[in-house]
């Protein structure tokens, strides 16, 4: 096993005459909270696309393990181990918990053209999904849409993690989320590095980012200018980078 579970090397995306990323070199380390950080514009969800197999890169590579790979589309970035909870979360809020937790991936049973869903083994999967992150409360059978944003994201992670990623990458976590909520997440995070998998945060929040990464990378204008260790920096450290305030002085 490598270091690193993630390395990137020079890679680039261009949109006809844009340039998104402009060759970006970043290492993830195995089992760490990682952050990245930029304003709008500096590349950063043009790379987690990539990484999570929206977008397929003009130039450069990504290497998991050590071994380069193509990420081709969603479904091929799972199979790597790569799972991407997004803002929206992906769930839908007429269907119950376990129907969320299964969705696309629903066992069935019986013979076509008289297969039904089996929910008796989705149910005991589902409570297994939601007790590896550590809640046990949610009920499986009630319906997301009248959920809290803390208990939709519960499940959105749990998802993630019960179909095995070794890579979990938040676009925004707390965003739209209360205190109480947001400190619920940043507990599911510290669970999550606990069971060693891997967490990338792309976050605007810096007390956040100080409080849950183990590693900030900061990208600015397509391309990935530095990394700091979260424990050695402050806020207005994080904000000098950004702004290029660094480099001037």
């Amino acid at each position: 096993m490598t270091e690193n579970v993630i390395e990137i090397e020079g890679l680039e995306m261009h949109f006809g005459g844009v340039k998104a990323l402009r060759g970006v070199d970043m290492q993830i380390p195995r089992g760490k909270v990682t952050a990245i950080i930029g304003d709008n514009g500096a590349g950063k969800s043009t790379l987690i696309k990539c990484l999570s197999g929206i977008y397929q890169p003009t130039h450069g590579q990504i290497s998991i393990n050590g071994e380069p790979v193509q990420i081709t589309s969603p479904i091929s970035a799972r199979h790597h181990g790569i799972e991407t909870v997004y803002q929206d979360l992906a769930v839908l809020d007429t269907l119950t918990v376990a129907e969320n937790l299964y969705l696309s991936r629903e066992i069935q049973k019986g013979f076509w053209p008289f297969r039904l869903l089996n929910r008796k083994k989705m149910l005991v999967g589902a409570a297994e999904m939601m007790e590896r992150v550590g809640n046990t409360t949610i009920r499986l059978n009630n319906e997301i849409g009248y959920m809290s944003g803390g208990q939709r994201q519960a499940v959105a992670i749990s998802r993630a993690v019960g179909w095995g990623a070794q890579v979990i990458i938040f676009d925004e976590p707390t965003a739209a989320l209360g205190v109480k909520e947001s400190a619920e997440v940043a507990h599911l995070i510290e669970r999550l590095k606990s069971q060693g998998i891997t967490v990338i945060i792309i976050s605007h929040n810096f007390e956040e980012v100080l409080t849950l990464a183990d590693l900030v990378w900061v990208m600015r204008q397509g391309k990935a200018i530095a990394s700091r260790n979260a424990s050695e920096v402050s806020g207005r450290d994080l904000v000098a980078l950004l702004t290029g305030a660094e480099a001037a002085q």
